[in-house]
């Protein structure tokens, strides 16, 4: 019999084509970057985390922070990676999480100048969007 970790994992690689995803995941330039700066097997977790979270609710790898601000959570051999993100449900036929940037959690919370950049860059978004939808 199987322990319940490796069972899940077992029916996330059986049903994964099975289960749609919640939403899409945009990466802004410097999300891109942080990503590529990490070594191969720290960014296959990350990524395989952000797959995992778009077919299911599991504040383990996707926690609201504020109102507007998200954060993708991976923990790989001892190291906290966080996205930060944020959310477009304008359309309600494609729902999209925008992530703006990346950082490795030293301490127990985010930095506000982290979670203020992310509420800036939604803010920019939103308000380009707008123009061009006029």
């Amino acid at each position: 019999m199987f322990p319940f970790k490796e069972t899940f994992i077992i029916f996330m690689k059986l049903n994964k084509n099975d289960l749609k995803a919640k939403f899409e995941v945009s990466f802004l330039e410097e999300a891109r970057d942080f990503l590529d700066g990490l070594g191969e097997k720290e960014r296959k977790k990350i990524i395989y985390n952000i797959d995992k979270a778009k077919v299911m609710n599991d504040p383990e790898l996707f926690k609201k922070l504020t109102d507007i601000v998200w954060e993708f959570r991976t923990l790989y051999r001892n190291t906290k990676y966080r996205l930060l993100a944020f959310w477009d449900k304008e359309n309600n036929k494609n729902t999209l999480v925008i992530v703006t940037h990346g950082l490795i959690k030293k301490k127990s919370k985010v930095p506000q100048t982290d979670i203020d950049k992310t509420e800036d860059i939604s803010k920019i978004y939103f308000k380009q969007k707008n123009k061009k939808t006029k």
